[in-house]
């Protein structure tokens, strides 16, 4: 029998230098725990439980009446015309963009607008500068033999990029991959910070010659109807309307209405871009389910059903968000070498755990891996760390995601942390690792 490894040319290169999601990694590792019995409060994936978040009763419904009427066909591969102009009038009521439906692609949930955003503008060799922590920008930049340029980003700007920080890399880059508000923090951008980046992307565009091929910016906003105030949604086009022939949006209901497996995603960009990539996506067949698409098309057209929806499930969001937030808050204040971010949409919290040099029973916590490892098993806690999300260092930050879990889970988990806490040994740190910079006990 042939051999089943990767070498001698079995697989292409680029298959053979593609990692698997850390995070369902993990995910995987919680279940067969689960599993065995242990009780574990599992804050990792992006995902919604339908036990704690049910889609509309619109939506669930609506699928039910296009698939008894039929509507299980093909769609276009640019998406059914209702669907395009549902989204269109969406936008233009929701978010001041008006956009032609020619500029609408519907897609099988937001990933394949982002393959096709990156395939469509991005060629072997050129540059895609994006900031870390982000999600699986990497592994789109190996997809297409693109030159991945990580810009990390620091706790004081809220782990987002600014205009400083990218003005090094943006000399010659193709693309520039932005989202907010952020998988993994749950931080989004202000006015003011998006608009300087707006800035210099319309600079470098300025700057080049007739020759040479523009800056895109590919703005992901999946997130932006779980905002929480006083924290306001901005994106590039309405702050700096010069950014439209330049900018592609990526959206979805996955996020927003807890439909992650109805798989019903849009891009909004230049009609030219949109047409290549309704002929990429079309090849691929990465069009959403028709009768999926019909009834997204009629919860969108109805804004009284939207904000009920919204009122309940934001606030569960929120409340959850809210909870861990000031449960990490009261063991800091306590004494305890743990931190957090405001949250400020999405379904994430940005926790610190500065555990690094802390004598756990099972020996010293050096790195991010450790303290997570250590977390599951002695707490019930299961987060993952920001390296999942292309972050060099063990800095001590992790995601932690709220979609599956409950507020009762969430306070029981409390218990449990502290415990796991109360039972390091602070009495002194550990020497780091040559190379490791070590991380202060109290954080």
């Amino acid at each position: 029998m042939a051999s089943e490894s990767a070498g001698g040319g079995r697989v292409s290169t680029m298959a053979a230098g593609l990692i698997g999601s850390e995070i369902l990694k993990i995910a995987g590792e919680i279940r067969a725990m689960v599993a065995e019995g242990t009780e574990v409060c599992n804050l990792t994936v992006g995902d919604f439980s339908p036990a704690e978040f049910r889609i509309p009763a619109l939506l669930e419904s609506a699928i039910g009446d296009a698939l008894r009427s039929g509507e299980t066909n093909y769609p276009p591969s640019e998406g059914i015309g209702a669907l395009r102009t549902a989204v269109a009038d969406f936008n233009r009521r929701r978010l001041g963009l008006d956009y032609p439906t020619e500029c609408i692609l519907v897609t099988g949930g937001s990933r394949p607008g982002i393959y096709a955003t990156y395939r469509a503008l991005v060629d072997p060799g050129d540059r895609v500068v994006y900031p870390v922590p982000s999600w699986n920008n990497n592994h789109y930049v190996r997809l297409v033999g693109a030159e991945g340029v990580p810009v990390v980003c620091r706790e004081e700007d809220a782990f987002l990029p600014t205009r400083e920080l990218l003005e090094p890399f943006v000399r010659g880059a193709r693309l520039l991959a932005l989202n907010s508000p952020l998988n993994p923090t749950g931080t989004a951008f202000t006015a003011e910070a998006l608009g300087d980046i707006c800035d210099l992307v319309l600079e470098e565009n300025r700057r080049r010659g007739p020759g040479e091929r523009p800056l895109y910016v590919m703005y992901d906003q999946v997130y932006w109807m779980l905002t929480f105030e006083p924290t306001v949604h901005v994106d590039p086009v309405s702050l700096r309307p010069e950014m439209e022939p330049y900018t592609v949006f990526v959206d979805g209901t996955s996020k927003a209405f807890a439909a992650t497996g109805v798989r019903v995603g849009w891009t909004v960009g230049p009609a030219d871009v949109t047409a290549r990539m309704a002929s990429i996506l079309g090849h691929v067949g990465a069009w959403a389910p028709r009768a999926e698409q019909v009834a997204t098309a009629r919860l969108l057209g109805e804004d009284g059903e939207i904000d009920a929806y919204h009122a309940t499930m934001k606030e569960g969001v929120r409340g959850r968000l809210d909870a861990l937030y000031a449960g990490l808050v009261r063991l800091r204040e306590a004494g305890f070498p743990v931190d957090a971010i405001v949250p400020m949409g999405a379904i994430y919290l940005s926790a610190r755990f500065a555990l690094h040099g802390r004598r756990a029973p099972g020996g010293v916590l050096r790195t991010n891996e450790e303290v997570r490892r250590y977390l599951l098993e002695a707490a019930g806690l299961g987060v993952v760390p920001f390296q999942a999300f292309g972050m060099p260092d063990d800095s001590g930050w992790f995601r932690l995601s709220v979609g599956a879990t409950s507020l009762p889970q969430i306070e029981a988990m409390f218990v449990r942390l502290r415990q796991a806490l109360d039972a390091l040994d602070a009495g002194g740190t550990v020497a780091p690792e040559p190379g490791r910079e070590e991380i202060p006990a109290e954080g």
